[in-house]
This record gives C-alpha cells, structure tokens and sequence, in this order.
C-alpha cells in the first residue's frame, strides 16, 4: 500500500511528470549561471528565466500592468516587500486573521521610519501597535461592513490579506477588501501562495499592488522559487543586495527592473521546473482545477459530518479549496497525525500550521491547533473514502 497524502497545502505532490523531467534536463545540460555569460549555454539559460517571466505574468493578465520578481521562496517574496515599504509610525497596517507567519511575523519585526525617514531604532519603533486585524463574521468570511467602518476610523496605509487560508481553506474577497483600502490610497499586498494557478486572479482587473506567489504549492512547481508581481509604479527600498549580472561598476543596485530586487544567481533549475508546470495552464484549466477541489471537497465534507466523534472547522462552501480543517473529540491534533501515519499510511499536517491568529477564533487550543487535510488535482474519491475511514475508526 502507498501513502496517502494529504498535505498538499504544504507543498503539492506529486507533481506532473513534465516538472521532474525538464529539471533533470536542465540540471545536466542547461544548468549555467543564466545571464551571467556570453556563451550560448548561458544565454539558453537566461532564456529559461525569461520565459518563465512571460508565463507567469500571463497566468494572471499582467503583462500590461505588473512586472515579475523570481526569489527563493514567498516568504522571501514577502521579505522583501515588507521591507522594502517605507512604513511610518503612525500608518495603520490591516491585516487578515488568517495570516501566515511570513506576514506576521514580518511585520511585528519591522521597524519603522520616524518623521525625518530615518528608522526607529528602539522597540518603540516597531509598527506593532497600528496592525490592526479584520473582523470576520461566524462563518469565516470577511467582515466587510465592519472593515469599511474600521477604515474610516482609522484610514488603511497597507492592507496585508491572503487570497486562501493555509488553515481552513476560506477564499478571502481580496477585490471588495482591495477596492475599500483603495478609497484611502492603501497599498494592498495579497498572498497568493495557495491561489496561484488554482483560484482565478487577473492582475489587470484587480486594484491589488503586489501579489506574492509559492512555486511549490498551487503551482505545482519545485522548491526554490517564489516571487511576486508588483505593479507598474511601484517602486520598493532594497535590503539585500549582491550581483545582478550586469552594470557591475555600480555600487547601487538598479533603479528599475525586477533585477533590482534579484540579487544573485537565479536558480535555473527550479525555473525549468516551474515553467514547465505552468506552461500549458490557463483560465480553464485553472477553472477546472478549482471545480475538482470544490467537488471533492463537498464530498470529503458530506462524510465527515457523519462521523459522531469529527469537530469541523469550516468556511461558505462557495468559498472553499481543498483545505479541511479538523478534529477528532479526546484526541490532541498530532495525536490523529501519528496515528493516521502508522497506522493507515495517511500524510495529514497538525498544528497551527503558522498561523498565529486564526486559531484564537477557532477556539481549538484543547487540541493544541487542527488536524489540515489538503487535496490536490491528483486526489482521488478513493483517497477521501480511506481517510474517512480512518478517521472514523479513531
């Protein structure tokens, strides 16, 4: 018998076939310092970045309106971004209970910059005290009401909000919370790292600033590589800086372009891996993989809500990916985790999955945080009914 996996959310496997094949290609043939040389090996390997730019801005319709930034990851992405803001003192920063440490944590470290745009240097100037979370109504979603008037007390400067919960699998109504921060000039960075490529986002549409990415996760690509579209105009301070390879008698990184902020040489070999995921993938297929996760979902619901012994922790069914956050009554989270893995050869993830804020809400510190099932395109019906049956024999 196989594993079972359902940790998807964590990072998607298996992959398609296409991504394990063009890495080991290019790892034997095209693995050069990309843009780095004038031989034509080195050349074929910038080709790679280059057109993994092209496919990743035309997987949201950004071509016209955003350019790509590739780094090592998205909390790197967010990094960057965070950092790269100049945040003052007295900016309100809103941000949604469903963040991930790479928001969190971030932000509760950043120092801010006092009047004359120089940075605070003492534990007074970090910009904790003016984060303020968004109510959320039972059901999971999004207060907007509350928000708008939370906004009007104390004007947004930026708005930090996942477009999916990593926990319980909610799709946030990023656009209606975009389009309220907007109305007070707000910079709105969205975290994409369990939407891109799975729930449709068109940047040419959206009032969104900075959508960060996962290639690991939805994507369906390797690890290593993230990033973030960030909107023509837009223009961050650089932290890390380094090698872009070119105009290298300059002690400044660029003034524009996304190598101002890609400092090093990229990994071309999980490039090769994340475009040959996402190559072929667009609006339809998109909307064919959220449909399955949908469907699969409802089903993978539909049972364990007859299962005496399952406590549930879930968002509107219309806004609900394949992420399903439980428990089993008289049993720690990482209790169901170990057993499931001994005992039936199922990957589950427990715990609170880093992030800090969604579980007070949740009220599951009795079960020190959730048991998270997460499905991808490749999760069978089968693959629901064994852990159903799993669960139900706990």
């Amino acid at each position: 018998m196989s594993m079972i996996y359902f940790d998807n959310a964590a990072t998607t496997y298996p992959k398609p076939e296409c991504v394990y094949e063009q890495m080991d290609k290019v790892n034997r043939s095209l693995s050069f310092n990309a843009g780095r040389g004038s031989y034509a090996l080195a050349q074929q390997s910038a080709q790679i970045i280059d057109n993994l730019r092209k496919e990743l801005l035309r997987i949201v319709n950004a071509s016209d309106v955003a350019e790509v930034v590739l780094s090592a990851s998205a909390t790197f992405a967010l990094n960057q971004i965070i950092g790269g803001l100049e945040i003052k003192k007295e900016d309100y920063i809103y941000i949604s209970p469903y963040e991930h440490n790479a928001v969190v944590r971030t932000l509760y470290n950043q120092r801010v910059f006092r009047d004359d745009n120089k940075m605070a240097d003492s534990e007074a100037g970090r910009i904790k005290n003016h984060i303020i979370v968004m109510s959320f109504k039972d059901d999971g979603n999004i207060d907007i009401g509350r928000l708008k008037y939370e906004f009007s007390v104390h004007a947004p400067a930026f708005v930090f909000m996942t477009h999916v919960s990593n926990v319980t699998g909610c799709i946030l109504p990023v656009e209606q919370i975009a389009a309220a921060a907007k109305e007070y000039g707000a910079i709105v960075v969205v975290d994409g790292s369990q939407s891109l490529g799975l729930v449709p986002f068109d940047m040419s549409q959206s009032l969104v600033d900075f959508y960060v990415f996962a290639g690991h996760k939805t994507p369906y690509g390797p690890f290593g590589i993230g990033g973030f579209f960030i909107r023509n105009g837009i223009r961050l301070d650089t932290f890390i800086a380094g090698g872009t390879g070119s105009d290298s008698l300059n002690v400044h990184m660029p003034e524009a372009g996304s190598s101002r902020y890609e400092p090093a040489s990229p990994n071309v070999i999980a490039a090769a891996g994340l475009l040959a995921a996402i190559k072929d993938v667009d609006g339809e297929e998109i909307k064919r993989r959220l449909d399955k996760e949908m469907s699969l979902t409802r089903y993978m619901v539909d049972k364990l809500r007859r299962l005496y012994n399952v406590k549930l922790y879930l968002p509107p069914a219309d806004r609900h990916v394949g992420i399903v956050a439980l428990n089993i009554k008289g049993y720690q989270s990482s209790d169901v985790g170990m057993i499931l893995d001994a005992d039936y050869d199922i990957a589950v993830r427990t715990g609170y999955h880093c992030a800090p804020l969604i579980h007070e809400y949740l009220d599951d510190k009795e079960y020190l945080g959730v048991v998270r099932v997460s499905m991808s395109m490749f999760t069978t019906t089968d693959e629901v009914d064994a852990l159903c049956g799993a669960l139900g024999e706990i």
